[in-house]
């Protein structure tokens, strides 16, 4: 009984914005019993130009209202507010899982191929990401903090983004492999591709399901039956963002 109840909260999904539901629609697919709330923080979007101490107040917030709604775990669907997730971890006892850029799957896949990681500043100059790139380095990968970019894929102004990247990506053409370190990117690929050509993405969305998938399992919280649901908040109380949202999950019915 008691395991029923606990099997049956729902599993909280984050982000500064509307990006990360790349990462819902991944758990979607290997989660289809579950029920979600995604907190999508536009209000204090973007999370990739602030401070440290400034993230960490603003994300604890974040897991605290996930916690008062129920939640078994939570998903951190935003590389940038990832780099707390040591932290996040020691405050909390609840299980928290954390997207990371996907530059190890280019050490396995790709190794010396010419590289491109896409990613906040935040990111980039975080100590988690620098020890992974550290790491796996294949000593030709070029690491682009693209300044604002999230901000425009959250307007989903095409013409913006397409100048965006015209003018960010034109020296980089020849890359073969793209290292997309923002959850918000995945939604822009053949923008991308517009001006690279056909590149090879690699991003963390599976990943981080995969490893949201085996915690549940391994603390018996994974619901069984039942049909799915998704709950959205918006910080700023957006309903043109909530609109959005649903309309990048794409035609599934809740």
């Amino acid at each position: 009984m008691y395991n029923d109840i606990r099997r049956n909260k729902k599993i909280g999904v984050f982000d500064s914005g509307i990006g990360g539901v790349t990462v819902l629609k991944e758990l979607l697919k290997i989660l289809p019993h579950e029920k979600f709330i995604y907190y999508s923080d536009s209000l204090n979007n973007p999370y990739g130009d602030k401070s440290f101490d400034e993230l960490k107040k603003i994300v604890f917030k974040v897991v605290d209202t996930l916690i008062d709604n129920n939640c078994k775990i939570i998903v951190i669907a935003c590389n940038t507010a990832s780099t707390l997730s040591t932290c996040l971890r020691e405050k909390y006892s609840i299980p928290i899982v954390a997207i990371e850029p996907a530059y190890k799957m280019i050490y396995d896949n790709d190794f010396s191929e010419k590289t491109l990681v896409m990613a906040t500043k935040a990111t980039i100059n975080s100590d988690k990401f620098q020890q992974l790139y550290h790491k796996y380095d294949n000593h030709n990968t070029t690491l682009l903090s693209c300044s604002g970019l999230a901000d425009l894929v959250e307007t989903g102004d095409q013409e913006k983004i397409d100048n965006y990247l015209k003018n960010t990506l034109m020296p980089y053409r020849g890359v073969k492999c793209v290292v997309l370190g923002c959850t918000h990117y995945l939604l822009i690929k053949e923008n991308i591709r517009k001006v690279l050509g056909d590149v090879i993405f690699y991003d963390g969305s599976v990943g981080v399901s995969k490893q949201t998938r085996k915690i549940l399992l391994e603390k018996d919280l994974i619901n069984e039956d039942g049909d799915t649901y998704v709950q959205f908040i918006d910080s700023s109380n957006d309903l043109k963002k909530k609109k959005r949202f649903f309309s990048l999950l794409g035609d599934l019915k809740f």
